[in-house]
């Protein structure tokens, strides 16, 4: 175990770095702040999407950038990707154009950074402490219980996944989950959305890791050291965000 540990150094500093930025968010606490932070995560997002499609388009930029700066005075967020969608649809079928793979990164990432903004306006800086601890407890749990016990392969998109390790990802997650969820969520309701989030952040790990495979290439971005890209490090927030945000709408 400790061999694990001193190997992935610079991985775990990595990972405490990101951990401190979220402190700072949750310190401050205001819409700006949490906006402009998650705002440029999904810009540097897109770049690295756009290089996992293989698409050379600056407009793609200029429609990210409208859809945030909307985002910040709308009030459920995760509503304007469906207006984006339209307008772009509305482009192609009059100018006849359009790349229509101008539509990938509309859907991933951009669309679950706005459901991520969303679980702040709905639920406040908690349900995104709440997430934190549930993807970073899937995350740890996977890899040290992969690196220790994993011997059953999980699926051929992600060779080095093991069931052992995603079983141990869960469990950790669930844990963690519990402790971190909000005050006025019950015991069995947060081990219940702590369990589905974290299943939802491996998946957000396997899709971006299918996309890697696709482009051929090892890391989404070279950004954070150990860890590659900024998609590398919040694929499972793209998925789990999601999930939390609709399993807290339909229970709480």
């Amino acid at each position: 175990m400790f061999d694990i540990i001193s190997s992935s150094g610079t991985r775990i500093k990595t990972g405490l770095a990101l951990i401190f930025v979220f402190v700072f968010m949750g310190m401050i606490d205001t819409l700006f702040i949490t906006w402009f932070m998650l705002g440029t995560l999904a810009i540097i997002s897109v770049y690295e999407a756009m290089n996992l499609f293989d698409i050379n388009d600056n407009r793609v930029y200029y429609y990210a950038i409208a859809i945030w700066i909307i985002a910040y005075f709308y009030p459920k967020p995760e509503d304007l990707v469906f207006v984006a969608g339209v307008v772009l649809a509305s482009i192609l079928a009059y100018t006849k154009k359009l790349d229509k793979r101008l539509f990938l990164p509309l859907m991933y990432p951009i669309v679950s950074f706005l459901f991520l903004l969303s679980l702040y306006v709905s639920f406040g800086i908690e349900s995104l402490i709440w997430l934190v601890a549930i993807v970073v407890g899937a995350d740890a749990g996977a890899y040290f219980v992969g690196k220790s016990a994993g011997k059953t392969p999980f699926c051929e998109t992600s060779p080095n996944k093991t069931l052992e390790g995603v079983a141990g990802g869960i469990l950790t997650a669930s844990i963690l989950g519990v402790l971190f969820a909000p005050s006025e969520i019950g015991f069995l309701l947060s081990l219940f959305i702590s369990g589905i989030v974290a299943l939802a952040s491996v998946f957000g790990d396997l899709f971006e890791s299918y996309l890697k495979r696709e482009a051929d290439v090892k890391d989404s971005g070279d950004i954070l050291p150990g860890h590659g890209g900024i998609l590398d490090r919040t694929d499972g927030y793209l998925f789990g965000g999601i999930v939390m945000l609709v399993l807290l709408r339909l229970f709480v």
